[in-house]
């Protein structure tokens, strides 16, 4: 792997990291834990698009509650 690859992971990687801790905050700030949340290390390969975060199940209350949560949040067209 050259360099200019393994910075492109290291990005990912911090990337990936950085919005798992904003999303989990923001997701314990309303009461709510996925408990499988994780940063998807198989995107984290030179030759995909961005890293991803993997939400994982969640019980039916959980789906509720989250999507009452994006409902009262979706923007004003």
């Amino acid at each position: 792997m050259s360099t200019t690859q393994k910075s492109t992971v290291s990005t990912k990687i911090a990337d990936a990291e950085k919005a798992l801790a904003t999303l989990r905050e923001a997701l314990s700030q309303a009461g709510i834990t996925l408990p499988s949340l994780r940063a998807d290390p198989s995107t984290w390969s030179s030759s995909t698009g961005s890293a991803m975060v993997d939400l994982g199940p969640c019980n039916v209350e959980t789906a509720e509650r989250l999507a009452a949560l994006l409902r009262t949040t979706r923007p004003e067209s």
